[in-house]
């Protein structure tokens, strides 16, 4: 942690986490606390020493939302305020809501026009076709309109929302964010049962690209208000969350260089114009030989801490820019580090390749290893209980669901 005064503040919508692993950034970089602003009381951010904590049980009420922001911002209006959404949701909320926002908070995101068009992922791939940049077959199916398509490609297919953020707001059993069909009766009954939900927009149906884990990547770009890209960390997952709800969420990451991934990414962000933190997912397809980009977020990801651990804190790139108005060169981060939310017996049991397993091993035994929820600048005993119950507790998760 640098010891040096910063008159600013980060304010995070969201209290998981992603929250907790921004908050961190900006303590270990410029010793400064964080206010969260989230609908439950996470223990460990909720303690913080590092983290001013604000539960509001109905914060994905737009409304309400709002309300609380700007609260805040009268509060703290004596400095700069950087506002961060840890959530679709909360990043449509904020991106929504700029006018009524601005005069409070530095808001480092693009404007609805351009959310609409990038992170519905229908039209995401048809940017990604425009520009010659690989990405799963994929089929449109519009809730309570289409019947049943045929398909192209073989089962197994994934099905997924196309605007993950409207379908946060649906509530209905059985709900997962992805689903795996490995037959046309699957596929059937996974489609009536979200067409019996609230949720009104369009599923993806995909070719499933063969492969665990591993052969996904994240990858974290940072696009300046010139919309070039200054900034982008590959991450090779290991493991993802297998719970239901949160399928998808790489728990193990190693970070690696692949210019080509980097390239692309960059070439689609600067086409479209894009400003502040991208988060992409892709996968390895073995069948081509090629890296398939499954969608684009407009935040830092869940796992965003990846990149801060292997020594590139990625919340310098805003503040250089925001608070210092300069920038530093343009950066690929080449540090290997392991990154893990998990404990090691996890990585060794559900880690399937032996090669990266060993080296994810060797990278803990060395010491080269980032675990966001085990800070030395954290001061309080409470967060750190809190932690260390979340980091045994994926133990069981991975027991009941893997």
């Amino acid at each position: 942690m640098k010891s040096h005064f910063y008159k600013f503040m980060p304010v995070i919508l969201g209290s998981d986490i992603t929250a907790y692993s921004i908050a961190r950034s900006f303590h270990e970089e410029y010793g400064i606390r964080s206010l969260s602003l989230g609908m439950s009381d996470t223990g460990y951010v909720a303690s913080s020493s590092f983290i001013e904590n604000i539960t509001c049980h109905n914060l994905d009420d737009p409304d309400i939302a709002v309300q609380q922001l700007i609260k805040i911002g009268e509060e703290y209006g004596d400095m700069p305020l950087i506002l961060f959404g840890c959530g679709d949701w909360y990043v449509r909320i904020i991106i929504e809501n700029k006018d009524k926002l601005k005069d409070y908070y530095i808001i480092p995101y693009i404007d609805k026009e351009l959310l609409d068009k990038i992170v519905i992922k229908d039209s995401f791939y048809n940017l990604c076709e425009e520009l010659g940049i690989d990405h799963p077959k994929t089929v449109v199916y519009k809730c309570n309109q289409d019947e049943a398509p045929k398909l192209d490609f073989n089962f197994p297919v994934i099905v997924k929302p196309a605007n993950s953020a409207m379908y946060h707001y649906a509530d209905f059993e059985g709900k997962k964010k992805v689903y795996k069909c490995n037959t046309e009766e699957d596929l059937i009954n996974v489609l009536a049962t979200v067409d019996a939900s609230s949720y009104n927009h369009n599923l993806l149906i995909q070719d499933m690209i063969p492969g665990d884990d591993s052969f996904m990547h994240v990858l974290t770009c940072y696009c300046d208000r010139n919309h070039k890209v200054r900034f982008a960390a590959l991450g090779h997952t290991l493991i993802e969350d297998p719970t239901p709800t949160a399928i998808g969420n790489p728990v193990v990451i190693l970070n690696e260089v692949n210019q080509e991934i980097v390239d692309a990414a960059s070439r689609f962000l600067e086409h479209i114009g894009f400003v502040g933190f991208a988060n992409f997912d892709l996968k390895y397809d073995s069948r081509d030989g090629k890296y398939k980009f499954f969608e684009i977020n407009v935040r830092l990801g869940r796992s965003n801490f990846y990149v801060t651990g292997s020594g590139f804190n990625h919340v310098k790139w805003i503040v250089d820019e925001y608070i210092f108005n300069s920038l530093p060169e343009y950066t690929v981060a080449d540090n290997e580090c392991l990154y893990t939310v998990v404990p090691m017996q996890v990585i060794k049991k559900y880690v399937v390749d032996s090669q990266l397993k060993n080296h994810a091993i060797e990278l803990w035994k060395k010491g080269r290893v980032s675990r966001p929820l085990f800070y030395k600048g954290e001061k309080s005993m409470m967060s750190k209980y809190y932690a260390y119950l979340n980091y045994l507790h994926y133990i069981s998760k991975f027991k009941r669901y893997a």
